[in-house]
């Protein structure tokens, strides 16, 4: 006898207590989601990868740092054991049996009292996919739906929507890498290219500002390495990027280095790319759309606008204008008159501010600075040159933002 179907239900989880148990790559995965949905999400675990403590410093999320207890469920609606270590799950799911409260488990599905679906999201329509407890005839069924959604015209192309086994990318020798853009932070402003590509993915390498959804995502099996976690500093880390991109892609795998914004615009992505054609591995490279220009557009500011501004220039202000190891001419981007769009600034605004307003820029010049553009948790402020940096400090507002400098900031204003 076959066993019996589940039921099919969407919880609506907003403001109701959740928690995740494991600090990991799964958790990492699953919290977004359930962000999404407006949990208030209790967090368990020892450790936790950048990309979660992100959300507990952001003040989305609640984080107890030490092992589960039971009482951690008192009040709760769901848990999620995120862990990979089979007894610390079983007592999570013993202590839910015992609250009558549904328990995911990622290392035991059939220890489960409840999955979670493939998803795809398509505007206010939310896909959820079972597939009768394997996950890849789920994922599947869930590609070939976001296809249509998608009103993509032509065959279905991706691995994951073929018929017949799972394909062995290292048995294929289709060993390769992929640089795409992630976007500015809203899942959907992902490219349908870009998408498609993480979808046939073996391996993501991922960023602290990559969407979370998007990860949510992933097909079953995928190893998600978050880069923001390796421990060295800057230049150090972006070696160790390197390094697994090209093993992994020497060792037959589909990797997938997934980038927020556009990989070229302050990511880095060109010395990913020469390290792997250093080794003979093919890249292929999916611009996305960059933070400088949609974060703006998302608080109603235009870099451009016609009679207002006729140029934009992007510069990073990660390094501090008197710094010897800057390569910016901030006395030269004093005297322009079009916009000035910076980006990683927060930390050095007084002294860009301070700078340019030196160098003959005036102190009433319109400022608009967004902090998290295009997300549910996008912050701004208007303000100017002269007063901007202060009123940042006041507001709160954290990295990462995009600054806007001139006369567009206004333009749009009715």
């Amino acid at each position: 006898m076959s066993a019996p179907n589940p039921y099919p239900l969407g919880l609506r989880l907003a403001g109701r207590r959740v928690v995740v148990v494991g600090g990991g790559a799964v958790a990492t995965r699953r919290v977004p989601a359930l962000l999404d949905a407006g949990a208030d999400v209790l967090l368990v675990s020892p450790e936790l990868t950048p990309a979660l403590r992100a959300h507990v410093d952001a003040g989305r999320l609640h984080w107890e740092p030490r092992r589960f207890a039971p009482d951690d469920l008192d009040g709760a609606w769901l848990v999620q054991a995120a862990v990979d270590d089979p007894v610390a799950a079983a007592a999570v799911s013993a202590a839910a049996a015992e609250r009558r409260i549904f328990c995911v488990r990622a290392d035991d599905r059939a220890a489960a009292t409840a999955w979670t679906p493939a998803v795809t999201r398509h505007g206010p329509v939310t896909v959820a996919v079972l597939g009768g407890g394997d996950p890849r005839r789920a994922m599947t069924v869930r590609d070939a739906v976001r296809d249509l959604l998608g009103a993509r015209k032509g065959p279905l192309s991706t691995d994951s929507v073929a018929e017949g086994p799972p394909v062995d990318n290292a048995a294929a020798g289709r060993g390769r890498v992929a640089l795409v853009g992630a976007g500015p932070g809203d899942p959907e402003l992902i490219t349908v290219k870009g998408w498609r590509l993480l979808t046939e993915a073996d391996v993501v390498v991922a960023d602290r500002l990559v969407p979370g959804l998007l990860l949510d995502e992933l097909r079953t099996g995928v190893e998600l390495v978050d880069a923001s976690k390796i421990p060295y500093g800057p230049s150090r880390a972006q070696e160790e990027i390197n390094r697994i991109l090209v093993d992994r892609a020497l060792a037959g795998a589909f990797v997938v280095r997934l980038k927020g914004g556009d990989p070229y615009v302050f990511g880095r992505g060109g010395e990913e790319l020469l390290a792997c054609a250093a080794a003979g591995v093919p890249v292929t490279v999916v611009p996305g759309v960059t933070s400088s220009i949609a974060a703006p557009a998302a608080a109603g500011v235009p870099v451009t606008h016609r009679a207002v501004a006729h140029e934009f220039t992007v510069v990073s202000g990660h390094v501090a204008p008197d710094s010897p190891a800057s390569l910016v001419r901030w006395d030269a981007l004093a005297g322009l008159r079009g916009t000035l769009v910076i980006l990683m600034g927060l930390k050095n605004l007084a002294a860009i501010t301070g700078t340019l307003i030196g160098h003959g820029r005036p102190a009433d010049t319109p400022v608009a600075v967004v902090q998290e553009g295009t997300t549910g948790d996008q912050r701004s402020l208007r303000s100017t040159l002269g007063a901007v940096a202060a009123d940042v400090v006041a507001a709160g507002l954290r990295p990462p933002a995009v600054v806007v400098v001139g006369d567009v900031v206004g333009a749009l204003d009715g």
